[in-house]
């Protein structure tokens, strides 16, 4: 069992939109992920997500609305909701979802992840 510094963390993380597993508890997993720019549209099935801003802004784009987090605020997007998020400037943002969670969703593109690393 060892203590988590979310900024130490962070400051492994070199590309955008590859999440890396930074802790694992009941079946689920705590992923941290930089952003910048749009994201694809996508939605998850089984699995809903938890967004949490450690650092920044992003707006998370939803077919009917737009919603601005910033530092301190978290979303969770429930499961079979449409969702793409798109940061302006660069993000840092801490996941907590299913372990099974693929970050594309539905979708498989140049941004789907298949194995995610640990930091």
């Amino acid at each position: 069992m060892n203590k988590v510094t979310l900024a130490e963390k962070f400051a492994l993380i070199t590309e955008y939109w590859s999440p890396k597993i930074a802790g694992e508890l009941n079946g689920q997993q705590v992923k941290l992920v930089k952003f910048k720019g749009p994201f694809v549209w996508h939605h998850h099935e089984q699995e809903d997500e938890m967004f949490y801003v450690f650092k920044g802004s992003f707006m998370m784009e939803l077919r009917d609305k737009n919603i601005l987090l910033e530092e301190g605020d978290f979303l969770v997007v429930p499961k079979g909701v449409e969702h793409r998020p798109n940061a302006a400037e660069e993000v840092w943002v801490m996941l907590f979802e299913p372990a099974a969670t693929l970050n594309t969703g539905n979708t498989n593109n140049e941004f789907t992840k298949n194995e995610l690393d640990i930091i």
